[in-house]
């Protein structure tokens, strides 16, 4: 278990995965994640505690204003090219030619190869979806719900003990929201193996760190399960499920729009999910239950 006084990581990811060879140009423009303040508490003592470092990051796509993002600024380029991704802007790795970050001007300029077909038709309707940082669908995403395909039951499953271990490492995980809170965390799991991790202001910027890795490295999300410490909406529902990854795990809860979204296409969700509880809200053909031991009940002696 790491100590507390470790600085957390808001960015992570296992060494064993490499760039595919069409990846586009990125830089590598992370920032500070953190950011001393001074305080009065309770009792009336001052004192320096950290907070999380907000910052927008406006988007323009081939010198077209597309987006502005709330980040916490860990892997900015990869949020950028899983925003793409999930907005079902780009279809391809190499319909992007690179991503430039520069937090001078608080810009990420994206080039493309060839140029976003009918960009304007798919940006003219938005969605404000609910939750911190305040995200944004386009309206062409949602419209594309039947085409989602999913692996079947039988080809993706969960056992109780392989959530069990999901829970153990992000119990143990040292992070920012330990550290300073008002963030917002998301992993990427391969059985109880976390391969990638992220933390943000909000938690679909998150997920689409999150896609961003995998459609550098061509990572299918299949096998794979996803963790968020953030509500199951159905922006985040639909996200995972446009990625591949047919398993969600949640330290929170389920929206009923997010709960009827992930019914319809087959996906498994597991809520209020944290030292060894949870909830299988969704998709119980998935799961492979091996059940804890019943406590026994708490007998109260009246005196």
């Amino acid at each position: 278990m790491l100590p507390e006084s470790a600085d957390p990581l808001a960015f992570d990811a296992s060494p064993d995965w490499t760039p595919l060879p069409d990846a586009p140009r990125l830089t590598q423009a992370s920032v500070q994640l953190l950011r001393e303040i001074h305080i009065v508490d309770e009792y009336g003592d001052t004192r320096s505690i950290s907070i999380p470092a907000e910052r927008p990051l406006t988007v323009f796509v081939d010198k077209r204003e597309l987006v502005t993002l709330m980040t916490l600024g860990a892997c900015p380029e990869l949020l950028v090219l899983g925003y793409l991704r999930n907005q079902r802007l780009i279809g391809r790795l190499s319909d992007v030619d690179s991503i430039t970050v520069d937090w001078d001007v608080s810009a990420a300029a994206v080039k493309t190869r060839a140029g976003i077909h009918d960009i304007e038709r798919k940006t003219s309707r938005r969605v404000v979806t609910t939750g911190c940082g305040q995200g944004t669908v386009f309206g062409d995403v949602m419209a594309s719900f039947d085409e989602l395909k999913l692996p079947s039951a039988q080809q993706a499953r969960i056992k109780q003990s392989t959530l069990n271990g999901m829970l153990e490492v992000m119990r143990q995980r040292n992070s920012v929201h330990r550290r300073a809170g008002s963030v917002h965390g998301c992993a990427l799991f391969r059985g109880a193996e976390m391969l990638t991790f992220v933390e943000d202001v909000g938690r679909h910027n998150a997920i689409d760190t999150i896609a961003g890795w995998m459609m550098l490295h061509g990572v299918d999300g299949a096998d794979k399960a996803f963790y968020t410490t953030g509500r199951l909406t159905s922006e985040m529902v639909m996200k995972a499920a446009q990625m591949g990854v047919p398993i969600i795990v949640s330290r929170n809860g389920v929206t009923a729009m997010g709960h009827e979204l992930a019914t319809k296409l087959g996906m498994t969700l597991f809520g209020r999910a944290a030292n060894r509880h949870f909830l299988c809200y969704t998709g119980t053909e998935r799961f492979d239950s091996e059940p804890e031991p019943q406590r026994p009940p708490v007998r109260v002696v009246s005196g």
